[in-house]
């Protein structure tokens, strides 16, 4: 399933669709990284929570973590481990994607 071009997200930034994930529809946060994408579940490890500020707005730390505008928890983007706050510890389930011919796709 072929979501949308990598070149519609800016280098460093994210992205929010909806996907079938497990059956059911779910919110996923795409993050670029160069010529490369990662996803995972729109969900907070803490509270069960959109990680969003705003519908499709995801904060990103001076160290560049992705953090929760609800608790503040920030998530490392290479394995989405959280590394501060309420959760340390704790991952964001990963939603395995591909970059293909320029197109961000589901696995």
């Amino acid at each position: 399933m072929t979501v949308f071009r990598l070149e519609q997200i800016e280098d460093g930034g994210f992205a929010e669709v909806q996907w079938q994930v497990g059956g059911a529809s779910e919110s996923v946060i795409v993050h670029r990284d160069g010529d490369t994408a990662r996803a995972w579940l729109n969900i907070c490890p803490h509270a069960g929570r959109p990680l969003e500020a705003a519908p499709g707005h995801f904060v990103k730390t001076r160290d560049g973590h992705l953090m929760c505008a609800a608790h503040g928890a920030s998530f490392e983007l290479q394995g989405g481990e959280c590394v501060a706050g309420p959760c340390r510890g704790q991952h964001l389930v990963a939603v395995p994607v591909e970059v293909r011919d320029g197109e961000v796709r589901q696995l």
